[in-house]
């Protein structure tokens, strides 16, 4: 199979934090870039034919089929290999969709879609009859839905006029795309379709927050934060880790309440290690270097900056990339950099991780999940 890229913007583009495109030097002349009608009605035509396609979204890229139809949700499970046991998350265009879907939407749905909605928020809830295949939510009762912040994303779901099943657009368990290429990279030959929107904002996938329970629980932790839920909701929100039925399914085979559960998952090819101690990483760096592999290195503190002058001092092949020490830039430009490192030749991927504080929560996960060699010393 050919895998068409299609752009989904006409005219240059710069995209802002939300997802949408701000005007760069080219497109300033020739106006606003407008949205490609054609590259987005010829990927609605294969949605509703039953056929799976990538699209961007804020977050990452998804690939998309109907929600609705369990032959085409199947193909997303076949094109990424993804375990039957992991559900997907259904994408609406706005909170009249998402109460199609649901047995019940309660008063906390409401504040929260009010809030982040378009944005990285999913929400579980119990769904309504058989309205959504088993195939789409697992086999489970619940079902998870949000509302994507892009506007191809959007427009895409108007046009279709159903919701769309969307994981990230990757083999399973790979480091999620945030740009085309990444899509064409893992899923290329594979699937008949990407439309090109630019690079993700978010850079991370959404946070998940299970409302079918007393305390409403993060099942995937995102840029937002256990806080800034509990904040809006004026209860307290339980964090990710402190609800044990997410993970249930993980041995046993059952459905999962939520994606993202799996103990490895987002995961790039080259070896990568993980530590706040920046001190070991740049004892096992050395060895590394000792073997004739090049490392790379990923960083934001001082203090790891002068463990790798040291090490290159001392004749270490190591490239090191600082990393933003804001959560959500930070977030923002993983995926792209651990898909650039994966390409890099080198032997190992050294990470000094982050703080162990909600707000890095997403990041932290990511990176968890991600290390092929943890060193388990944070």
């Amino acid at each position: 199979m050919e895998t068409e890229v299609l752009d989904a913007w006409v005219g240059a583009r710069v995209p802002d934090h939300d997802g949408a495109p701000a005007l760069g030097a080219a497109s300033s002349a020739l106006g606003a870039p407008e949205l490609n009608f054609a590259a987005l009605e010829a990927a609605a035509q294969k949605l509703r034919a039953g056929e799976i396609v990538a699209i961007p979204t804020e977050t990452v890229y998804g690939l998309a089929a109907n929600a609705l139809d369990a032959v085409a949700v199947g193909k997303i499970y076949a094109a990424k290999g993804r375990p039957s046991n992991n559900p997907l998350i259904v994408h609406v265009s706005n909170i009249d969709g998402a109460k199609e879907l649901v047995r019940v939407w309660p008063p906390e749905a409401d504040l929260l879609a009010e809030a982040f909605w378009p944005g990285p928020l999913t929400l579980v809830l119990e769904k309504k009859g058989d309205v959504v295949p088993a195939i789409t939510t697992a086999g489970g009762p619940t079902v998870a839905i949000r509302c994507p912040r892009h506007p191809v994303a959007l427009e895409i779901i108007r046009l279709c006029g159903f919701p769309l099943a969307a994981p990230s657009a990757n083999r399973s368990n790979a480091i999620s795309p945030t740009t085309a290429q990444h899509v064409v990279d893992s899923l290329g030959g594979r699937i008949p379709l990407v439309l090109d929107g630019g690079p993700c904002n978010t850079g991370i996938e959404s946070t998940v927050l299970d409302l079918t329970r007393v305390q409403p629980a993060i099942l995937r932790p995102g840029v937002l934060s256990s806080s800034f839920l509990s904040e809006i909701l004026q209860q307290k929100v339980a964090p990710a880790g402190a609800a044990r039925v997410a993970t249930d399914g993980i041995e046993t085979g059952h459905a999962l309440t939520s994606p993202g559960q799996l103990p490895v998952h987002y995961a790039p090819e080259t070896p990568l290690w993980l530590s706040r101690d920046f001190g070991r990483i740049a004892d096992e760096i050395r060895e590394v270097g000792a073997a004739g592999r090049p490392s790379a290195a990923l960083f934001f503190s001082d203090r790891a900056a002068h463990y790798l002058e040291q090490a290159r001092s001392g004749g270490v092949a190591v490239a090191g990339y600082q990393m933003p020490d804001d959560p959500t830039e930070y977030a923002r430009m993983l995926y792209a950099r651990l898909h650039e490192l994966d390409h890099g030749g080198f032997g190992a991927i050294f990470c000094e991780m982050p703080p162990d504080d909600p707000v890095w929560a997403g990041v932290v996960d990511r990176l968890s999940r991600a290390g092929k060699i943890l060193l388990r010393t944070y």
